[in-house]
């Protein structure tokens, strides 16, 4: 499935190839797709490990990233994150790096895998504040960590406005997408935050909190990874029931400043996502379009 115009296509006999060349101890064990990423293309490797490609030379930044400085957050961390186990070098097929990881067991969080919905917000809240409180080791938004929602909302009005005016095209009949804009703008007309620079996950939906025995497990996927602002770390929180979201917000006392941009900056994920992937990845677009729904819907609650 190729989502982007510059994307470099992957496949098994891609992996094997690169495998048999790199790690050929590696290259006979049974590979099978592992999930549907926008970011990565992905492979279970035998029954321990995990290869991830990047679609994208973009995409390669991240796994570089991932590759720096998960070894050194893994151990400040009381939830298990990715280790990566390999650092694959490019390669005339596949001209960008990619990585190996070992396998962390555990279902995407849903209905089906978590047991206590505000218990599980209260975790994910717990490792957030675990996460924030680790030291920046030296890393700067100048380290190839300045991902854009780690910053000011303002720089990103202007896109943000014209995925709006997608959404109103391809889905305004079904989402108040006009309420959907009054919350970007009221994010935008409040102040950035005061608050001091921190180690971001930046994207922590469902699909990238592993659950085991109905409890939060992991956090997997650091491609985003940035220092920043810590209000758009709270963005993924209406992809959860309200549930886990209202525990999530009275667990960290976020106040509702906060709680504005950080919805702000959900708005803008979600339409964005509509808008990109329209054509390309039908059930990324329903996993934001949920968000949108969850947003007008809590929104309406207050």
């Amino acid at each position: 499935m190729t989502l982007h115009e510059n994307e470099i296509p992957a496949d098994e006999t891609l992996v094997r190839a690169l495998l048999t060349a790199q790690r050929p101890e590696w290259a006979g064990l049974r590979l099978s797709p592992a999930g549907a990423g926008t970011d990565n293309t992905m492979y279970r490797l035998g029954e321990d490990l995990l290869v991830r490609l990047p679609r994208t030379a973009e995409n390669g930044r991240s796994v570089r990233k991932e590759q720096e400085w998960l070894p050194r957050l893994a151990p400040r961390l009381s939830l298990p994150i990715p280790e990566p186990v390999h650092t694959g070098t490019p390669t005339e097929d596949f001209p960008l790096v990619w990585s190996v990881y070992r396998w962390i067991d555990g279902e995407e969080a849903g209905p089906d895998s978590v047991a206590d919905w505000p218990a599980f917000g209260a975790d994910l809240a717990a490792f957030v504040t675990e996460l924030h409180a680790v030291d920046l080791m030296g890393a700067t938004r100048a380290d190839g960590l300045s991902w854009y929602r780690g910053g000011s909302l303002a720089p990103c009005d202007a896109w943000v406005g014209r995925a709006l005016d997608d959404c109103r095209a391809l889905v305004g009949a079904e989402l108040d997408v006009d309420a959907l804009e009054r919350m970007w703008r009221a994010g935008l007309a409040r102040p950035d935050s005061p608050a001091p620079r921190v180690w971001l996950h930046c994207d922590l939906k469902p699909t990238n909190l592993l659950a085991r025995d109905g409890g939060l497990r992991a956090v997997i996927d650091f491609g985003a990874l940035s220092v920043g602002s810590p209000d758009a770390e709270h963005a993924a929180v209406w992809d959860l029931p309200p549930q886990a979201r209202h525990a999530y917000w009275d667990a960290l006392g976020l106040d509702d400043a906060t709680w504005i941009r950080a919805r702000a900056w959900a708005v803008a994920v979600g339409v964005s996502g509509v808008s990109y992937y329209w054509h390309t990845f039908p059930a990324f677009v329903a996993e934001c379009r949920s968000r949108l729904t969850a947003i007008l819907a809590d929104a309406a609650g207050r």
